[in-house]
């Protein structure tokens, strides 16, 4: 539990230091909701799901984090979230290019995490 609660401050402080905060509230919502399906339809077992693990995380925190700074509920904020990762799945499951291009966007984005 400390260890989880450790990596999201140095998730969030990381979010204050990294470009991200030019982002519209939107499109760090699109990156939740596309790290988080890539995350989901990779698994957690490879490298590569572990750092869509790690994308999923970062992108949520921050998504949350500017839900605040806008003065969105938490509850508004995970149903962004939701409804992203919903349709990020099936852009993804599709193989669309756009939100193919758009994950590889937010994942440069994206600060290392481990």
């Amino acid at each position: 539990m400390f260890a989880t609660a450790g990596l999201a401050m140095l998730i969030l402080n990381g979010a204050q230091a990294a470009p991200v905060q030019a982002l519209a509230y939107e499109d760090i919502v699109r990156c939740s909701g596309l790290a988080s399906a890539a995350s989901e339809l990779e698994g957690g077992e490879s490298t590569e799901g572990r750092a869509l693990y790690d994308a999923a995380l970062y992108w949520s925190l921050t998504a949350i984090q500017a839900a605040q700074t806008a003065g969105r509920s938490p509850a508004v904020a995970e149903a962004d979230q939701t409804r992203a990762r919903i349709r990020a799945v099936r852009e993804l499951t599709a193989d669309n290019a756009e939100a193919r291009t758009a994950l590889q966007a937010c994942r440069a984005r994206t600060p290392r995490l481990g």
